[in-house]
């Protein structure tokens, strides 16, 4: 699980920047470097697998949430969160559903978790070069479903979703 909290000054304007799912791989890593120039400060927040199934999904998300917030140095006054449910932060905060198409920080923060992610998918995939991570990035793909059965899960698989539980 990847995060990110990104604080553009109130001036800056990326073209482009929108929902991360939204983009091709191509306009992500052309904004990703732009986001990296531009942007007052970007933290990154990363949770492992062995994490997520201890505390679940959505708990692990608000762990890489606050992680990258924890990252800004000094504290942002306010934080913006896309989704519903808040991170357990004391800096006051609004939690924005669908916030990645209504805020250009969120968005710019969208594409940095979903690049950020990606490129570990790439490492992983020297690691674990069978299960083709570089193709899928470890989505639930034919592919993926296909390895899994061949080969089991990895070290980075999470034994509680339910696709590897099943292998």
């Amino acid at each position: 699980m990847v995060a990110s909290a990104v604080i553009l000054s109130t001036h800056c304007v990326i073209a482009g920047v929108a929902d991360s799912k939204q983009l091709t791989s191509r306009q992500r890593d052309c904004l990703f470097d732009e986001i990296q120039r531009k942007a007052v400060f970007i933290g990154v927040g990363c949770i492992g697998s062995e994490v997520i199934d201890r505390v679940n999904i959505l708990q692990a998300t608000l762990l890489a949430m606050r992680k990258a917030i924890e990252q800004i140095s000094p504290p942002p006054d306010y934080v913006l969160v896309d989704g519903v449910q808040l991170p357990p932060i004391s800096i006051p905060a609004q939690a924005i559903p669908k916030g990645d198409s209504l805020s250009q920080s969120i968005a710019a923060a969208s594409i940095i978790a979903k690049v950020t992610r990606d490129r570990l998918m790439l490492e992983f995939d020297r690691v674990y070069p069978h299960y083709g991570f570089q193709q899928h990035k470890g989505y639930g793909t034919r592919q993926h479903r296909q390895a899994l059965i061949q080969y089991g899960p990895c070290a980075i698989h999470r034994r509680s979703f339910k696709p590897v539980a099943n292998s």
